[in-house]
């Protein structure tokens, strides 16, 4: 018998001696021994001072070392190692404020300070610290940060040469195992000119030649050394898929697929070889955590032959499948380049079948002929405010593509740049497509369509419980405007980035250039931004 274990081995030392003496006097006596109940042992001082741990202390730690040893593929080996800029506490008052969630506040005023929104409200409303910055922004506007959910700066960046053309990986038709963020490059001078277009948050996609393209990367629009350093902390990574006539166009003479219904079973054939290997790792993790629950409870050896069970192996891990894996889990959200109506409605009773959901479709030239589909189904439509024609799927179009998605109920449009030119004037974009909108008569206020490049892009990526909108305690993500941002003739003028200012139209200290092109021709220090 075990000494020195507590109470519970002394109460039962008790009840022994009492049961061994009582059977002695029965033997003597020739009687049957009496039922006794043993007296409680005493407690020793030692066992009265040690603490007994709470049982739910007790289950979690059992629980953290369990996980410790199931072996589980890490969900972002590459994590951000983004820290905000230093910043001030900053008021700006005086402003038209389009919060990005429908409302407008005339003579507003904005508080943001440990890089968050700390207020927004009326400007006698809103208080500054002591020692604040101050911006009187009368006749001025302030909207959240500009966020462009179709980019591909740093994977096509400028000068577009083929040594850095890093954003389609054209060796199969599957590539869902590369990752954009291995092919950005922070020096892309395109990240600051967009800045200055008052761009703060992008999502990096890889290109649209594969039927599963790769993951996505979403960035702080910031100068850095490593993509690690521009990384939003805490964003979802997305899936990049293309249907139509790209793949089509690729693989047609390298084995297919080279018709709309062999992109269709190109699809469903990975799916369903991504469930089959997400089974494998959910029946892992329900046996390794049942094998590891039984050894807890047999620790002191009392099921015979326990100690020669071996723990099970877990699956070999497979890139490809495993960000296939993802999507249907839901961790990963899905980016489908589609522009033909009929396939969208494909896609989405695709995604239906094997269980995932598409958050969004770009380029989407016919979301105006399944607006209805695309609202029922919580799909975002990102589109183009008049780009058209250049492709037999890209023909027909309308220019109040976005207004008429827009009007359904839950409808969500987007409109993204996908390219280095427009992602500086994308707020012009959302102009053009408010205006066609309002010429046909859906009356879309300014409010209203300054969501397409702030609100519904952080909801499809999603962020939007970080960025996207003017609301206390989200990232201050702010830019004053010159003027009505639906204007040709505004500018973005200051751009704050998690509370610091990174650019200044009126400062050129504050426009910057890359490394890259310092010491070129006509390439000062600052001044790439804009001026």
């Amino acid at each position: 018998m075990k000494t020195g274990c507590g109470a519970p081995a002394m109460k039962r030392y008790l009840w022994i001696v009492t049961a061994v003496a009582a059977l002695a006097a029965c033997e003597r006596g020739g009687q049957k021994p009496a039922e006794t109940t043993p007296a409680p042992a005493a407690k020793t001082e030692t066992e009265t001072a040690a603490p007994t741990p709470a049982p739910e202390k007790a289950d979690a730690a059992a629980s953290a070392a369990m996980d410790a040893r199931i072996v589980r593929p890490p969900s972002d080996p590459y994590p951000s190692s983004y820290k905000p800029y230093p910043s001030k506490p900053t008021l700006i008052v005086g402003a038209t404020i389009l919060t990005g969630t429908g409302a407008r506040i005339e003579n507003g005023a904005i508080l943001m300070q440990d890089g968050k929104i700390a207020a927004v409200g009326a400007a006698g409303d809103v208080k500054a610290p002591e020692g604040a910055v101050r911006i009187d922004a009368e006749g001025k506007f302030v909207t959240p940060g500009i966020i462009d959910i179709h980019s591909h700066l740093g994977v096509y960046p400028s000068p577009g040469v083929d040594s850095t053309a890093d954003g389609n990986e054209m060796t199969n038709p599957n590539t869902a195992n590369v990752w954009a963020e291995h092919s950005v490059w922070p020096q892309d001078p395109g990240f600051t000119r967009a800045l200055a277009g008052g761009v703060t948050t992008l999502q990096i996609l890889p290109g649209s030649a594969n039927l599963f393209g790769g993951r996505s990367a979403i960035v702080k629009n910031v100068p850095s050394r490593t993509v690690q350093g521009m990384k939003f902390p805490g964003a979802p990574y997305g899936l990049k898929m293309a249907c139509g006539e790209n793949p089509k166009r690729v693989y047609g003479q390298k084995g297919g697929p080279m018709t709309r219904m062999g992109n269709m079973a190109g699809y469903r054939a990975a799916w369903i070889e991504a469930a089959a290997y997400k089974k494998k790792w959910d029946d892992y993790y329900k046996a390794a955590e049942k094998f590891y629950a039984d050894k807890g409870k047999s620790k002191d050896g009392d099921k015979k032959g326990d100690e020669d069970k071996k723990p099970p192996e877990p699956p070999t891990r497979d890139l490809k499948l495993e960000t296939l894996a993802g999507a249907l889990n839901g961790d990963i959200r899905v980016n489908m380049h589609c522009y033909r109506a009929d396939e969208m409605a494909q896609v989405i009773d695709m995604a239906k079948e094997f269980g995932y959901k598409v958050a969004s479709f770009h380029h989407a030239v016919e979301a105006y002929k399944i607006a209805d589909i695309l609202a029922k189904n919580d799909i975002c439509a990102v589109v183009w405010a008049d780009w058209w024609g250049f492709k037999l799927e890209a023909y027909d179009s309308v220019r109040e593509n976005a207004a008429l998605v827009d009007a359904q109920p839950n409808g969500c449009a987007i409109i993204h740049s996908d390219s280095e030119i427009f992602v500086q004037r994308l707020n012009q974009e959302a102009a053009m497509a408010m205006a066609d909108g309002n010429h046909m008569g859906l009356k879309i206020p300014e409010e209203r369509a300054i969501e397409w490049i702030t609100r519904n892009p952080a909801k499809a990526m999603g962020i939007l419980d970080k960025t996207g909108t003017l609301e206390p305690g989200k990232m201050a993500d702010v830019v004053l405007w010159s003027g009505d941002p639906f204007s040709v003739y505004t500018r973005a003028e200051k751009v704050f980035i998690d509370g610091a200012m990174l650019y200044d139209r009126l400062n050129e200290k504050l426009s910057p250039r890359t490394d890259f092109e310092l010491g070129q021709a006509m390439n000062g220090p600052t001044g790439g931004a804009g001026q």
